[in-house]
């Protein structure tokens, strides 16, 4: 079993406790080298140490997390951000492919981010660092990217070329204007999180789609939507009004 080297930031010395304690009895890939409640000090130990994968806390004073961040510009690390709130900043996390976890952590969640890590540890951490900060600056415009996961590393797809979105048991199939598609290994309700204020909504419990490419409406119990490319999608009884709301809104 791989195991990841882990140091964990939080000016909270319970949180740090806690955390611990559940990587040392739950999740034997994370072996944890050191802690730190001071983001100066954890600055120090990162350099140091040279980690697999750093638990970050966002809210820190004097120093944020993201500043933190600002200060390690080689950081070859994995981030796992952690909260105690649904931070601002955790749309531009989703979109940059890094996971985070919301105090008082879960056991199902920290494994669960524990499991992505040691399945797609990933060498295009500067990458997804700079499609963070872009979404950090709060830019929303079409030229924003998607973090997706494949089998050598990521792929920064731009938001503006998905069409639509179809689960596919523990898969997710996107659909591309241009005709092309892949299978990726996220489950469609991430997408639906992550690509909800880019004017995405889930239809129906298998279809995500783009509502700036919607062609037509066909009135039924719930309807259905034609898209772009000429796709027709159900939309489920109980979503109609609100899809109906949605569509009338300006893009």
């Amino acid at each position: 079993m791989e195991t990841l080297k882990a140091i964990l930031v939080d000016d909270e010395l319970s949180s740090l406790q806690n955390l611990q304690q559940k990587l040392l009895e739950f999740c034997p890939e994370i072996k944890v080298i050191a802690m730190s409640q001071k983001p100066e000090e954890a600055i120090f130990l990162i350099r140091h140490h040279n980690p697999d994968v750093v638990f970050l806390d966002i809210e820190m004073p004097r120093i944020s997390g993201f500043r933190m961040l600002d200060e390690l510009h080689d950081l070859r690390a994995e981030i796992i951000f952690t909260t105690a709130y649904n931070h601002y900043a955790i749309e531009a996390i989703r979109i940059s492919a890094f996971d985070y976890l919301v105090k008082p952590i879960a056991l199902e969640e920290l494994q669960g981010a524990v499991n992505r890590l040691v399945g797609q540890h990933s060498r295009h951490v500067q990458e997804k660092m700079d499609v963070l900060k872009k979404g950090l600056q709060e830019n929303k415009t079409q030229d924003g990217k998607i973090a997706i996961p494949t089998g050598d590393g990521m792929e920064f797809l731009p938001i503006k070329d998905i069409l639509r979105i179809e689960s596919s048991a523990n898969y997710s199939k996107i659909y591309l204007l241009n005709g092309h598609s892949m299978l990726v290994t996220r489950l469609l309700k991430d997408f639906e999180e992550m690509l909800a204020p880019y004017r995405f909504y889930r239809v129906h419990h298998s279809h995500l789609i783009n509502l700036n490419y919607i062609r037509k409406y066909i009135r039924g119990e719930g309807g259905q939507v034609v898209m772009q490319n000429g796709d027709t999608i159900d939309v489920a009884r109980r979503k109609k009004e609100e899809f109906l709301r949605l569509i009338a809104e300006p893009g």
